[in-house]
């Protein structure tokens, strides 16, 4: 079995009730807008003149939107995040500020984003406008540096929960959730889980058809040990938590990211897995025909903020402030949840087969939603974790 090392980070923390809150191959996209595009029907901003703002925005927002109209009509973003579930954020955004013709958006590592930010900074200045990523511990050690990010409070934050705001000047603009999948052609019905504990007491009964067969997050990544460890200790019990653990890792093996394990658990190679994020989960098994299945933990679904962040040097700093904005508005929920991605504003309007934060709290309860906080966890008790889960990895 695959040895896993222990992460060099400091990770973030879970408690229940409170959002405090991979290839390493930068794919730039580009994405013009049409010249002379105004609203579409279904877009952000349909049925509005172009660039029209909501009237609970400042009265002097306007410099905003004229300071933009001055930066050539660029954006750049550095992410993690798929040109699938950017590009209707895209196209909406551009119907309500037309002049914005160009965002380039690099398909980074989640903790690459941060790197090529500092890197850049520290040397000739980078052209990034805006850092996305859900590597919560990352972010936090990011956030702690002078200089990186731009101080700026979203007129938004009014109108959204308060989990929004993740750290100072950072806002989650979607929630990921992490979840569960499986085959159904290599799982009968009487043996597809529905959580961790589940999924325990089914391997018991039949471990020659888990053995080695069930995928997890490597915990010696940033990612991986963010989401291993904020299920276990987001739990009432955690102790309940590790019992069906010490069932599940000895039958296990690792993968370094979600893309990983979805294309693996397709294609059989393993017949379920878990801490799989929802953002990239959910339309492959939307067009799966009935294949691959992904859902909720009832368990404990651990949520973990995609979170964005104005950069200190942005070349187009009015330009991102609107971004920011508009990815927390009732337009841009709408966008982001119709490109995959868990919305969380209350009331917005989604596409079919699209899911919501809602969604999630009346599948599992609320009780069974655990919200990952952008908080560093001391490195011996990440030691300590890892040494365990490592342990029962390796048995």
């Amino acid at each position: 079995m695959t040895t896993t090392t222990k992460p060099s980070f400091s990770a973030s923390r879970s408690r229940r009730g409170f959002l405090r809150l991979t290839g390493i191959v930068a794919t730039a996209v580009s994405v013009a807008a049409v010249a002379g595009c105004g609203p579409k029907t279904g877009a952000a901003g349909a049925g509005e003149e172009a660039g029209a703002l909501p009237d609970y925005y400042p009265a002097g927002y306007n410099s905003i939107v004229e300071g933009s109209k001055t930066e050539g009509g660029a954006l750049t973003i550095y992410s993690n995040t798929d040109q699938e579930n950017w590009a209707p954020v895209f196209e909406a955004f551009q119907a309500k500020f037309p002049w914005v013709t160009k965002i380039n958006a690099s398909n980074l590592d989640s903790d690459e984003v941060f790197q090529r930010v500092l890197s850049e900074q520290a040397t000739n200045g980078s052209p990034a406008d805006l850092i996305v990523s859900n590597a919560a511990q990352a972010w936090a050690g990011f956030a702690e540096r002078p200089g990186v990010l731009a101080d700026y409070r979203s007129p938004e934050l009014t109108h959204v929960p308060d989990f929004a705001q993740v750290l100072p000047s950072v806002y989650a603009m979607s929630l990921d959730p992490m979840t569960i999948s499986y085959n159904t052609a290599l799982l009968p019905e009487d043996q597809r889980p529905t959580g961790l504990t589940s999924l325990a007491r089914i391997a018991e009964q039949h471990p020659d058809t888990f053995r080695d067969k069930i995928m997890i997050r490597d915990v010696g990544g940033a990612f991986g040990f963010t989401v291993s460890y904020d299920y276990v200790y987001g739990q009432k019990d955690p102790e309940a938590a590790w019992r069906a653990l010490e069932t599940l890792l000895p039958l296990a093996r690792p993968e370094t990211s979600s893309g990983t394990q979805i294309e693996k658990i397709t294609s059989g190679e393993y017949v379920a897995g878990f801490f799989i994020s929802g953002a990239p989960a959910f339309p492959v098994e939307d067009r799966s025909g009935g294949l691959f299945v992904t859902t909720f933990l009832d368990d404990g679904t651990v949520v973990l903020p995609r979170a964005a962040g104005i950069a200190a040097q942005a070349p187009h700093p009015n330009t991102a402030k609107l971004f920011v904005d508009f990815l927390l508005s009732a337009d841009g929920q709408a966008a982001i949840a119709k490109g995959g991605l868990t919305s969380f504003r209350d009331g917005v309007a989604t596409a079919e087969g699209s899911r919501t934060y809602a969604d999630l709290v009346k599948e599992v309860g609320e009780d069974n939603v655990i919200f990952a906080r952008y908080e560093a966890v001391p490195e011996a008790e990440v030691t300590k974790f890892v040494d365990r889960w490592n342990g029962l990895l390796n048995r």
